[in-house]
């Protein structure tokens, strides 16, 4: 039998899509690859945007603003000096783009005008860190991602 051209060409076409196929369908069926978003209740999350624009804003226009730190002991955040920390409360979210297993929330409350996040809640990597905090009854949140090494 003789195969032309053409023939050759829808061959090797068909196989090379059965190849891509069969790795797609084995991606999206093996449990040993996770595919989940990266926000859970991404929709809901969507209708505050504004709200988080103008709390972003608010943190922005401040003179002293969060810092957030690498260090040995872990990721240290410093809230302005010019507040009474006592008077700062909120949430800091910690969440893995890679993998939301490792994803956790810290409540604020402060005995310095600083924050530790110890290095044995966290794995090497990147981490992105939400503080979503107020300072009588101002809202404030700063987003920013982090890379921690172990």
């Amino acid at each position: 039998m003789k195969i032309n051209w053409g023939t050759g060409i829808v061959i090797a076409f068909v196989l090379f899509l059965s190849f891509i196929l069969f790795f797609v369908f084995r991606v999206v069926t093996d449990h040993k690859y996770d595919n989940e978003f990266v926000v859970t209740e991404y929709y809901k999350k969507e209708l505050l945007a504004q709200q988080d624009l103008d709390k972003e804003q608010n943190a922005y226009d401040l003179n002293h603003k969060v810092a957030i730190k690498t260090v040995a002991e872990g990721i240290i955040i410093d809230f302005p000096s010019d507040f009474d920390y006592t008077n700062i409360k909120g949430i800091v979210s910690l969440y893995r783009p890679s993998n939301q297993k490792l994803d956790f929330e810290i409540p604020i409350s402060l005995s310095s005008p600083h924050l530790l996040i110890p290095k044995s809640n966290l794995v090497g990597g990147r981490w992105g860190i939400n503080i979503d905090w107020n300072y009588q009854g101002k809202k404030y949140l700063n987003k920013e991602e982090v890379y921690f090494k172990q």
